[in-house]
């Protein structure tokens, strides 16, 4: 089961924050999940220079204050086309009440972490403000 703490782009992240990679300045990159417009989506933290953001409705938007995903007991496992493994790790729902996933993948040579939404069929990523999205990704396992 996944683990949160509350945490803002303000605070230091958690000692045992999970890390997923790092942005294209060698940042170190987390996740964690924020509330926007009604929804519980992914967030992705980049605490070295204070940026959080989350995507939704085409854009890419700063989250002041968000959960941030702690713990080891996690894992990558292969998705496609919106098809997530049984032991995916979600952040909540979105306002139609279907579930919203973590996921990350490989955009303009950096690893990157967004949201995967079944019933769009693919991961999607924040990039200089807008939605990317993205076929084949990772997935956010329990382990």
């Amino acid at each position: 089961m996944a683990q949160w703490v509350q945490s803002s782009i303000n605070s230091l992240i958690p000692h045992d924050a999970f890390n997923v990679g790092q942005d294209a300045d060698g940042a170190e990159m987390y996740v964690g999940r924020t509330i926007f417009e009604s929804e519980i989506l992914p967030v992705k933290i980049v605490p070295r220079r204070r940026e959080a953001y989350v995507t939704s409705g085409g854009g890419e938007y700063l989250a002041r204050r968000f959960d941030v995903l702690v713990g080891k007991n996690y894992d990558w496992a292969a998705g496609a086309d919106g098809l997530v493994p049984q032991n995916a790790i979600y952040t909540g729902r979105d306002n139609t009440g279907q579930l919203i996933y973590i996921g990350r993948a490989v955009y303009k040579n950096t690893v990157t972490v967004g949201k995967v939404q079944p019933s769009r069929g693919c991961l999607i990523l924040g990039y200089n403000g807008d939605e990317i999205e993205i076929n084949a990704y990772e997935v956010l396992v329990s382990t």
